[in-house]
């Protein structure tokens, strides 16, 4: 009888009072109260509750309308404002100022980017010296792939690496927008 009752107050006051205890309990007191609820409402039918699915899938779309889906296979064509240079020019230009010229300053680098780069970029590229920016001699022409109509990536082969740039023209003005180098 002694040996229950240490047995007992051992469980109690040690493995209770633990968090595997406590996580036991616990699990007990869940388990304990949905199978209270199925005995008293019923185990219900297997098809229904969450897991119950359509037969078909759901169409919100008539069928004869055509393909709404969200990967067009056709290449966006950009937008260019009538009479300002495309993006391949811009591109081009830009690169040209990029690489600068022997002994340029680093005000005068500047002001050949900012009418070809977004305000956003030419503040980005205020505090940029120069001297310190990849380059090299270019290797090939520009190559243009179009995101969308207003979007668009340049890349530049150099030597030394790869000159990315994006250009964006939400106003039919093409400018870049951003600027990346790949080392070689």
């Amino acid at each position: 009888m002694i040996a229950v009752r240490r047995a007992i107050e051992q469980l109690l006051t040690r493995v209770l009072r633990s968090r595997v205890g406590v996580a036991l309990a616990l699990a007990v007191v869940v388990v304990g109260i949905i199978g209270t609820t199925r005995l008293v409402v019923g185990a219900g039918e297997p098809g229904s509750g969450l897991s119950n699915r359509p037969e078909q899938p759901i169409s919100t779309v008539h069928p004869t309308v055509g393909d709404d889906g969200l990967i067009d296979t056709r290449s966006p064509t950009p937008v260019t404002r009538p009479g300002a240079a495309p993006p391949e020019q811009v591109a081009d230009e830009f690169v040209t100022a990029w690489r600068g010229q022997p002994g340029m300053t680093a005000e005068a680098w500047h002001a050949g980017l900012r009418p070809l780069a977004t305000p956003t970029l030419a503040e980005q590229l205020a505090e940029v010296d120069p001297v310190e920016v990849p380059t090299g001699e270019v290797a090939g022409a520009v190559t243009v792939r179009a995101r969308s109509e207003m979007v668009v990536e340049a890349r530049v082969p150099f030597d030394t690496g790869q000159l990315r740039l994006e250009l964006v023209a939400p106003d039919g003005r093409w400018r870049v927008d951003a600027v990346d180098w790949e080392q070689k």
